[in-house]
C-alpha cells in the first residue's frame, strides 16, 4: 500500500498492511540527529520515510518576527503572533511568554483587522521559508498522505490574549471569547477554501486545540459547550463536507472531553500523553469503534538506557491498539532531545516488526 493508502484506511477504521507512521521532534533533536548523521537536508520524517506530512499555512495575525533581546543562551523575540516571548536558543522548552498584543476590547478591535484571508497565506509559514505548492507536488508524487496543520480555537486565541486572561474571560466575558475563537476559527476555513480553490488535494485536516494538563481538562465541560463547541463544530463539518477526516491534537488528559469532541466531529485524537494517563490500550477499548487513535508511545521508554523497555512499550500498545485498524504510530508527544538517532532507528525497526497486519487475516479496509 501507499502511504496515502495506509492513512486513509487507517482512519476508517480499517486494516492496512502495517500501522502508518507519523511523529515529530524537538528543534533540539533534529540539530543533535544533523550531528550523529541526520542529512542536513532532510528531515526526521523524509529520512525515515513516515507516512504523514503536513502543510503549514499561515492562519495567524503575520506580526514580522522580530529579535528584541539575544545572548549566548537565549533570545526574546516578537512571534507572528505577536506574543513577546523569551527561548532558549534549542527551543527544547516551553517558551515564557512575556507580552500579547491583545489585553482589550480596543485592542482586539483593531487585532481582528489581521485575521483577514489572502492567497498569500497558503504560500507562507510561520516556520520560515517554505513553498508549499512545491511541497505539496512533492508528497504527491511520493503518495504521502498529506494534511493540513492549523492551531485553532483556545489554543490559537491564547497567544493573543495570553492564557491566563483568556480563562478569565470564559467566565467573565464569554462572549468576548467566543467572537475572538469564532473569527479565528472562520479564517481557518475561508484559508483552506482557498487552498482547495487552488489545487491542493488534501487527505486530513489536522488541528491543534490543548485542551489538557496533566491531571484533566483546562476548562470545564460546561465551558467546553458554552465557548468552544460551536467553532469546532463549524471548523469539523466543514472538512467532513470536503470528505476529509479530523485529527484533533491535544496535550494532556482530555478524557472527559472525549464524547463531546466526538459529538463536534472528531474522528482521529492524538498524541495521548502517558504521563497524563491517556493510556491507548484503555482508550482503544472504550472508544476504538468511534474513535481512531494516534501516539501514546512513551518518550520517556524511547530514551531508557534499556533498549528492551521500548520495546516492550511498542509491542504491548500496538497488540491491543491496531487491531480492527485505527492506529496510527507517533511518540506521545515530541521526540526530545535524550533520543538519539541510533535509538530512533531501532524504534522505526520495531515499529514495523510490531505494526505488521496479518495478510491472511486482515479484514477488507
Amino acid at each position: 500500500m501507499t502511504s496515502r493508502e495506509r492513512v486513509a484506511a487507517t482512519l476508517r477504521h480499517g486494516e492496512p498492511d502495517r500501522v502508518p507512521v507519523a511523529d515529530a521532534f524537538w528543534r533540539s533533536t533534529v540539530e543533535r540527529w544533523h550531528r550523529e548523521g541526520l542529512p542536513e537536508d532532510q528531515s526526521p520524517q523524509e529520512y525515515f520515510d513516515h507516512d504523514m506530512f503536513s502543510i503549514v499555512p499561515e492562519i495567524g495575525p503575520r506580526f514580522e518576527r522580530e529579535v528584541i533581546e539575544e545572548t549566548d543562551s537565549y533570545v526574546i523575540e516578537r512571534t507572528p503572533e505577536g506574543r513577546i516571548v523569551k527561548n532558549f536558543f534549542d527551543y527544547s522548552t516551553t517558551p515564557l511568554m512575556l507580552d500579547v498584543p491583545v489585553k482589550t476590547r480596543k485592542d482586539w478591535m483593531a487585532f481582528r483587522t489581521r485575521l483577514q484571508p489572502d492567497i498569500l497565506r497558503i504560500r507562507e509559514s510561520a516556520y520560515g521559508e517554505i513553498d508549499w505548492f512545491e511541497w505539496y507536488e512533492k508528497l504527491r508524487k511520493l503518495n504521502k498522505s498529506i494534511v493540513l496543520w492549523a492551531v485553532i480555537g483556545m489554543d490559537r486565541c491564547q497567544h493573543f490574549v495570553g492564557t491566563e486572561r483568556q480563562l478569565m474571560l470564559f467566565k467573565t466575558d464569554p462572549a468576548w471569547a467566543r467572537e475572538m475563537i469564532m473569527t479565528h476559527s472562520a479564517l481557518v476555513v475561508e484559508t483552506a477554501e482557498m487552498m482547495f480553490q487552488n489545487g491542493f488535494d488534501l487527505d486530513a485536516a489536522f488541528v491543534g486545540e490543548d485542551l489538557g494538563y496533566r491531571n484533566g481538562l483546562l476548562i470545564s465541560p460546561d465551558t467546553y459547550k458554552e465557548v468552544l463547541f460551536d467553532a469546532h463544530k463549524m471548523i469539523f463539518d466543514y472538512f467532513h463536507e470536503k470528505g476529509l477526516p479530523v485529527i484533533l491534537h491535544s496535550d494532556g488528559d482530555v478524557r472527559e472531553a472525549i464524547p463531546l469532541l466526538i459529538e463536534a466531529g472528531v474522528d482521529c485524537l492524538q498524541p495521548l500523553e502517558c504521563k497524563s494517563n491517556m493510556d491507548v490500550r484503555e482508550l482503544k477499548t472504550e472508544y476504538g469503534d468511534r474513535l481512531a487513535l494516534m501516539g501514546g508511545i512513551d518518550v520517556r521508554a524511547m530514551a531508557h538506557p534499556d533498549p528492551a523497555i521500548i520495546e516492550e512499550e511498542i509491542r504491548a500498545k500496538f497488540a491491543i491498539a491496531k487491531v480492527g485498524g485505527g492506529y496510527i504510530y507517533h511518540s506521545d508527544h515530541s521526540v526530545p532531545k535524550n533520543v538519539s538517532l541510533e535509538r530512533y532507528r531501532m524504534i522505526m525497526d520495531l515499529v514495523k516488526k510490531y505494526g505488521q497486519y496479518d495478510a491472511a487475516k486482515k479484514r477488507p479496509a
